[in-house]
């Protein structure tokens, strides 16, 4: 099975760029990316803000970034999710929607659980809590990605990541603006309650979206079934475990590390993030630091902010399909290493919410530009064929990097001062960036070799 592809033709116009963003599964995308965005910021940014309140130091923080390590480590399970059938639920709707619908419950029920906790006076529970959220979360993620990519055409996969960076910033705003200010007025346990309600959003657009077809054996798994029929003494119930293993577990990363420079790829895909992750993870204890409320951080940082982001990614969007993706990255690349300076700017200015404003609008703007290249790059590296485990792996090399160096946020933000910090974040975008160069180089010279032929 053809795997989709990175390399696509380019779209000739930016009216057809345009046209794509109607197609209703395209649309789809957008309540799927809601569904994906709302559990983040619950254990993260949000999250960081009630521990700031109940007194958590800066290093407990920053060490909160490892509750989130589910989604590094989601392509452990996702073999699971890519081929095991539920006895009822894919019976009733479905192998991709009965796995979506069953984490999305659990999501449910992990949230209220979360908000029922005290951080202030128990900690680890507080932590366990969230780290269920994050391990259900990570399952919705497997299996919605998963069925992004099956269910958009080829041409139509930069616009679907534009699209799902909008409605995952969509959930992020919930998660954020809405979290917080629910908070301010009615508590955290409240905030919490009403985040795990919204959960309702993805499950009714799963019920309203069709099942995509499912694809027939990979080349793999037809040469594992002639083996096994040559062995009569492996038969029944071995034979089938056997085989379910192999087509599961074995061909996917074997059919990925086929390409030529995987290794590279997943480096690429660690560390394209580590600056915006860094600088992001003490982004709410930086404007807490600098005497900024919960109703300016929520109005500015989350709500005000959505809107920047929403047109990075639909621009990141176009700009994919005029340049392709690879010219897409080192754009967004760059300029979500050079938005870093708006936080060394408030740094020196302190309290001022128009400053605020105007940082947050150039990071979210960069930001969603780099996403959505990045989202339609991960997209192109899967084979149809293993759709769900190959993204949860490449999506899960992604988290893997930010959360390892996440985690030492809070650690340096303690020894550092913040100016210092915030330009210690733009170095942390520099090695994907010469790794994308070469990357850009391999894909050159492949182009290049490829034309006699033709």
């Amino acid at each position: 099975m053809k795997a989709t592809s990175w390399r696509a033709k380019r779209l000739s116009s930016w009216g057809q760029a345009l046209a794509v963003y109607r197609d209703p599964r395209v649309l789809a995308i957008l309540f799927l990316g809601f569904s994906e965005g709302l559990p983040l910021a619950l254990t993260g940014a949000t999250l960081n803000v009630w521990l700031t309140e109940q007194g958590v130091s800066r290093t407990n923080i920053g060490l909160f970034a490892l509750v989130t390590m589910p989604y590094a480590l989601k392509f452990l399970w996702a073999p699971l999710i890519d081929r095991l059938r539920l006895p009822v639920m894919t019976r009733l709707f479905g192998r991709r929607r009965g796995w979506a619908l069953t984490a999305q419950a659990a999501l449910m029920a992990a949230l209220l659980g979360l908000g029922s906790t005290s951080p202030g006076q128990d900690l680890w529970w507080t932590a366990m809590c969230a780290v269920l959220v994050a391990f259900c979360s990570a399952s919705q993620d497997i299996v919605v990605d998963a069925y992004r990519v099956e269910v958009l055409e080829e041409h139509q996969q930069a616009a679907g990541a534009a699209v799902l960076v909008l409605g995952y910033r969509f959930g992020l705003m919930a998660a954020g603006a809405g979290a917080l200010y629910v908070a301010e007025f009615y508590g955290w346990r409240t905030a919490y309650e009403v985040m795990a309600g919204l959960v309702l959003v993805g499950m009714a657009t799963i019920l309203l979206c069709r099942e995509p077809k499912e694809p027939p054996p990979s080349a793999r798994e037809k040469l594992i079934a002639e083996w096994l029929s040559h062995r009569p003494h492996l038969s029944g119930r071995s034979a089938v475990m056997f085989a379910w293993i192999y087509g599961a577990v074995v061909a996917p990363f074997l059919q990925f590390m086929e390409r030529r420079a995987w290794m590279v790829i997943l480096a690429f895909i660690a560390s394209y993030k580590l600056g915006e992750v860094l600088a992001g993870q003490m982004s709410s204890t930086f404007y807490i630091s600098l005497g900024f409320t919960k109703a300016e951080i929520a109005t500015v940082s989350k709500l005000f902010g959505l809107w920047a982001t929403i047109a990075g990614g639909l621009i990141g969007g176009l700009l994919v399909g005029k340049v392709g993706v690879l010219r897409g990255l080192m754009i967004g690349g760059i300029l979500q290493m050079v938005s870093n300076l708006g936080y060394v700017a408030l740094a020196w200015t302190g309290n001022d919410v128009s400053v605020l404003a105007v940082t947050v609008t150039i990071d979210n703007v960069c930001g969603g530009i780099a996403t959505a290249a990045f989202v339609a790059y991960l997209s192109g590296l899967c084979n149809v064929s293993y759709t769900a485990t190959q993204y949860a792996l490449l999506s899960s090399f992604y988290k893997l990097g930010g959360d390892l160096f996440g985690a030492s946020s809070g650690w340096l933000a303690e020894r550092m001062d913040w100016v210092s910090f915030f330009l210690l974040s733009m170095a942390g975008a520099i090695p994907a960036l010469c790794l994308l160069v070469w990357l850009m180089g391999l894909h050159r010279r492949e182009e290049e070799a490829a034309v006699p032929a033709q």
